[in-house]
């Protein structure tokens, strides 16, 4: 399916609002199986990474091939594909852009048939240390996390890609009870909600998930009326994932290793906590910090990041409740697992391992949700994050 033919059918979903809202949130999983799909790798520079690396994932087989360098950019750590395929943005994780305390985003255009990438501009992301990226379903706005300065912004989307400089900044306030980690705001993700009409911001400095309205053609954030939810003090909330359905949203907790299930109120904007379990098995006593998390697009199953443990930790979940059993740990075949993703038909995950600079595809079992390594392994520098892009 072309990204025309895609953007047609997501104009349709928005006009016959009776349709589910996870036919907005999951649109991605339409993409037949059988095609290719380019993956885009965002990286921490240094000796063996210059930038965004792009790479092609058979889905027929999961073969991935050796990453080639797409775009020389600083410290991509974080990257994002417009709803309509042809552009990509990419946080610069950086504390000084232009001569100002602040990090960067990128914009590029992408040409889905060679992968190439092309800077069409950057501009300051309104905080430090950008970590995080989203852009809103109706590709008007990027949505920046800044980590350093613990604030957020909106970034208006141009007709040609590019972007405008900040038309939303929020600069959270406030700590939490460790002292090394959470004696100020660190904002560390971002996103929308499947209506398109809420903002959803982790900050692991405060313990705490906050809320805004987004007003997508004016570009503007403004708190909502039931401004934040907490999570148990000291937990470091890291990332969030929405069930296909919008009713549930799952929040990776960094510091704590553990797994937070809310149920989701989408016509106020609110979250209430559910259920809080541990992402480590049983007995185990060394350090560890989780990363990422996921929702299968069938709404089964939820995948989360163990760093130090080095495995994904993967969750059933129950269809009327929400609630979390475990399934298995998976060890991902490298070291750090910063980040994963699920390929947008459900059928491959690949985790990105930053310490042992190399990427890992595992077949995911539909029924089950385990994982099975597949053999494949590719070497990158310190990947941190993968976008997929369908292509013919």
């Amino acid at each position: 399916m072309v990204f025309s033919e895609r953007m047609n059918l997501l104009r349709l979903v928005r006009f016959r609002r009776w349709l589910p809202a996870f036919a907005l949130f999951y649109f991605p999983a339409v993409v037949p199986a059988g095609e290719s799909m380019l993956v885009y790798v965002g990286t921490y520079t240094g000796a063996k990474s210059k930038g965004i690396y792009v790479c092609r994932l058979d889905e027929a087989t999961g073969k991935l091939s050796s990453p080639e360098l797409a775009a020389e950019t600083k410290s991509p750590s974080f990257l994002a594909i417009h709803p309509n395929g042809r552009f990509l943005y990419a946080v610069g994780e950086m504390s000084n852009f232009g001569g100002t305390q602040s990090g960067a985003v990128s914009a590029f255009s992408l040409e889905p048939a060679s992968g190439k990438l092309t800077l069409l501009n950057q501009q300051a992301s309104g905080g430090a240390g950008p970590c995080h990226l989203a852009v809103d379903h109706e590709g008007r706005s990027v949505l920046v996390a800044n980590y350093g300065s613990g604030s957020v912004a909106a970034l208006p989307i141009q007709r040609d890609g590019s972007l405008g400089a900040a038309s939303a900044m929020i600069q959270h306030e406030g700590s939490s009870v460790n002292p090394q980690r959470q004696a100020g705001p660190h904002a560390h993700f971002i996103t929308t909600d499947a209506s398109n009409h809420y903002v959803l911001a982790c900050d692991l400095g405060l313990d705490k998930v906050l809320m805004y309205r987004l007003d997508a053609a004016k570009g503007s954030l403004v708190a909502n009326d039931s401004a934040s939810v907490s999570v148990k003090a000291g937990s470091g909330p890291r990332h969030l994932a929405f069930s296909p359905d919008g009713h549930f949203a799952y929040v990776i907790n960094e510091m704590s290793s553990t797994l937070s299930a809310f149920a989701y109120d989408s016509g106020r904007g609110v979250l209430k906590e559910l259920q809080t379990v541990s992402t480590l098995p049983s007995g185990f006593k060394g350090d560890n910090s989780c990363a990422e998390v996921q929702v299968h697009a069938a709404g089964k199953f939820v995948y989360a990041s163990n760093r130090g443990h080095d495995s994904i930790a993967i969750f059933a979940i129950h269809p009327t409740t929400g609630k979390l059993t475990l399934v298995e740990h998976q060890p991902t075949k490298g070291r750090t697992p910063r980040h994963f993703g699920i390929d947008p038909t459900g059928t491959w995950l690949l985790a990105e391992n930053q310490g042992s600079d190399n990427i890992v595809v595992f077949r995911v079992d539909s029924r089950s949700g385990r994982l099975q390594p597949t053999g494949q392994v590719v070497e990158v520098g310190a990947p941190v994050c993968v976008a997929f892009v369908p292509v013919k």
